[in-house]
């Protein structure tokens, strides 16, 4: 069994740079997530991870790709995607073909992103359309646990058909709160026992199909003081044991506001890697920190090698073999050859 990789970084920008490979290379690190500024085109993209694999096949290359507003590529052949509420509002005029349209949807984007090298998208939204959240808003499939469930799940068949592992989010569900987690912490001051039969339903139901899941970033005071993603209690305790969820968990971005605040005080980036981690993530997400110096980048590899060596942070078999599980399995299909692919193209036909 190879070290435990627990870091999710960025780049900053299409192609890598000296300090992008050192950082790559680091023993520590897991994967990176790719963002707008990593794009130019197709050809870029597809040298940029090829590149990457090279100096490791083990590195996962993740994007945040849901459909909607949140789509990092969108130009150069890549399908716009619909939102994902589209799915719901289809769902109401015909529950089954909505499904299907699902399922293509998680097909026809896992297999564009594959052509082009990347492994793994982090989608689907799991969280219910209360009607007040910004910051989710139409990136949610409905306001109904069930439907949103049952639309997921058929997301994520088209997925694993394109060979894609998944990843639920935002547990125990960001749907509820208005404020955005990017700029401050939101807090849900609904009871442990409402959570988990609304929001949280669609973790338990998909516990056999979700992948990987990411916490939301907010604090459910009723249930624990600190965020989902830095607590023990949602993630040990009810997501793996009550749930009964076995795959991957991510930190949210570290970087976030707020992400560095427990119990009151500031803390720095390899405290609250080493606190997410102690807390149940099997990886953390440190994003858009490579830019300029990408001092910050730097300081949680350093810091966290150290707390390995000196025992503050113990490297953990189970967590690697739960990123390792994210890997795709088989080599994704070519792009022009994915062009005349019949099951893309009628995927392609299906999509609302």
């Amino acid at each position: 069994m190879s070290m435990h990789a627990p870091v999710i970084l960025d780049i900053a920008g299409t192609t890598l740079s000296a300090a992008d490979r050192r950082r790559l290379k680091h023993p520590l690190t897991g994967g990176l997530i790719l963002f707008g500024r990593n794009w130019q085109d197709r050809a870029q993209l597809t040298a940029l991870c090829a590149e990457i694999a090279a100096l490791r096949d083990d590195l996962l290359v993740c994007v945040d790709h849901e459909g909607g507003r949140v789509q990092r590529f969108r130009s150069d052949g890549f399908t716009h995607l619909p939102p994902m509420r589209a799915l719901g509002e289809l769902w109401m005029r015909d529950a089954l073909k909505a499904t299907n349209a699902a399922t293509a949807c998680g097909y026809v984007l896992a297999s564009e992103l594959r052509a082009c090298g990347v492994d793994f998208s982090f989608t689907p939204v799991l969280d219910l359309d209360w009607g007040g959240s910004g910051v989710i808003g139409d990136r949610a499939f409905h306001s109904d646990a069930r439907v949103t469930a049952m639309l997921a799940k058929s997301l994520m068949h088209g997925l694993l058909q394109a060979g894609m592992a998944n990843c639920g989010k935002h547990f125990p569900g960001h749907g509820f709160v208005k404020a955005d987690s990017h700029t401050d912490i939101p807090v849900d001051r609904r009871s442990l026992k409402a959570i988990l039969a609304d929001d949280a339903a669609p973790y338990d139901w998909l516990s056999a199909t979700l992948s990987s899941v990411m916490p939301a970033h907010v604090i459910y005071p009723k249930v624990d003081s600190r965020p989902a993603g830095f607590s023990s209690r949602w993630l040990n305790d009810i997501l793996r044991r009550q749930l009964g969820f076995g795959g991957a968990v991510f930190s949210d971005d570290l970087s976030m506001a707020g992400a560095r605040l427990i119990d009151g005080r500031e803390i720095s980036y390899t405290e609250a890697a080493m606190t997410a981690l102690s807390a149940g993530c099997d990886l953390v997400l440190l994003c858009n920190q490579s830019l300029g110096q990408g001092a910050a980048v730097d300081e949680l590899l350093d810091g966290l090698t150290e707390a390995q060596l000196k025992g503050h942070w113990q490297a953990s078999d189970a967590s690697e073999q739960r990123r390792r599980e994210l890997l795709p399995r088989t080599p994704g299909t070519a792009w022009d050859e994915l062009m005349t692919q019949p099951a893309y193209m009628h995927a392609l036909d299906l999509l609302p």
